[in-house]
């Protein structure tokens, strides 16, 4: 794959860059030259996506860093400020864990609020002002399935979600007029190390892998505002339908069918 360098690079930025989508981006974007920083908490499997960049040819930077952290802008500025950022991919978001959203604790609801809104706009705003200034590059935004429609079990992350597609929507059309591109992804059903460690495992045939997801995403970066997996694009129909109380529904039967011990 050949992406344009001269528009999205010579830098991206990929919190979320540890493993699954974001480190598949990650080596895609270094097959066309293009260095990325890479962000997320655990600095061992940053570190090992970081050397996979550099044996392609690439540079990369690490950033061990929770994207929750009240100083997060601070900490990213201190490794992006000297060099130019092309392109974000907002890959960092996540639900803590699954159950009734009552039996959350207040902290666990905020904190996916931070993770998967406040952190992807505060990026948003930073880079895409640079980017504006500059009239080109492009900001991903990582969706999901769940934010068409009520999830019980995960409907904070949900709502995250939903609010990301809206706001990638017109941060599109804002950002169109400055040269910079902006792509909301609806991903779904896809084998990650996250959607494992909360006990979703995907039954074979249902899951797509992080590789083509990094593929299909990676091509279609002007085709904003929004791009629908193709495996998801039936469901995403479905999704939109008016009649939200049975949507609701049969997305809870199918959570409930994908996860062990939500509802104990």
């Amino acid at each position: 794959m050949n992406i344009d360098r001269g528009k999205y690079g010579p830098w991206a930025v990929i919190p979320g860059g540890s493993e699954g989508i974001g480190a598949c981006i990650a080596r895609e974007l270094a097959g066309s030259g293009i260095n990325s920083v890479l962000i997320a908490r655990k600095p061992e499997p940053l570190e090992q996506v970081a050397q996979e960049v550099r044996n392609l040819g690439a540079e990369a930077r690490t950033l061990s860093l929770d994207m929750t952290a009240p100083d997060m802008l601070d900490r990213i500025r201190e490794v992006t400020d000297d060099i130019e950022v092309g392109l974000l991919v907002y890959n960092a978001g996540a639900s803590l864990r699954t159950g009734p959203f009552i039996e959350w604790s207040l902290e666990d609801v905020n904190q996916v609020i931070r993770l998967n809104v406040v952190g992807q706009t505060t990026l948003a705003h930073h880079f895409g002002r640079r980017m504006a200034d500059r009239g080109k590059g492009g900001i991903v935004l990582m969706g999901s399935l769940a934010g068409v429609a009520g999830s019980p079990s995960v409907i904070t992350y949900s709502g995250a979600k939903a609010f990301s597609q809206i706001f990638s929507e017109g941060l599109w059309w804002e950002l169109k007029q400055h040269g910079v591109d902006v792509l909301h992804v609806v991903v779904g059903s896809t084998n990650t190390p996250a959607m494992e460690r909360l006990g979703i495992v995907y039954k074979r045939g249902e899951g797509v892998e992080s590789e083509w997801v990094a593929k299909l995403t990676l091509e279609n970066i002007a085709n904003g505002p929004v791009f629908v997996m193709p495996e998801m694009a039936e469901g995403f129909a479905q999704l939109t339908n008016p009649d939200r109380r049975a949507l609701t529904e049969g997305n809870a039967a199918f959570i409930l069918r994908n996860t062990e011990g939500t509802w104990d």
